[in-house]
């Protein structure tokens, strides 16, 4: 069974940096970890990404395309990956993060609308969870 964590809290609060330290600390243990960058506009990450959003779609792409504002545009991203969770799990399967060996962190947006007026986040956590993962 997978487990991990999903890392939300409001912009810039840290959450990639606890991330990052989270994915220290456990390799120093020697404890498999995999971490999924969920966040279209964190193009510069300070962990080593196994999952990257930006594989999917980009911020920057999605507001080009569509004439959308950064809000807009992050609310987007978080719909398409919603239409497009096949992707999000045949990454998962490809890197063998579904057999429940790995500890993997979920790097979310800290926009408050995504989980608070809006559904896709709520969304993807739930089809996280038929896929078998237990998350806090």
């Amino acid at each position: 069974m997978p487990f991990g964590e999903i890392i939300i809290g409001s912009p810039g609060s840290g959450k990639s940096t606890y991330a990052f330290g989270k994915q220290q600390l456990l390799t120093a243990t020697q404890r498999p970890i995999a971490v999924v960058n969920l966040d279209p506009a964190n193009d510069h990450v300070p962990y080593k990404c196994d999952i990257d959003i930006a594989s999917l779609i980009s911020l920057q792409d999605a507001m080009d395309e569509h004439g959308l504002g950064p809000n807009g545009g992050m609310l987007y991203c978080m719909e398409y990956l919603e239409a497009n969770f096949d992707w999000l799990e045949e990454q998962l399967r490809s890197q063998n993060l579904l057999n429940g060996d790995s500890y993997v962190i979920f790097d979310v947006p800290g926009q408050v609308e995504l989980s608070s007026d809006h559904g896709s986040l709520k969304s993807i956590v739930g089809k996280l969870e038929k896929l078998g993962f237990r998350v806090s």
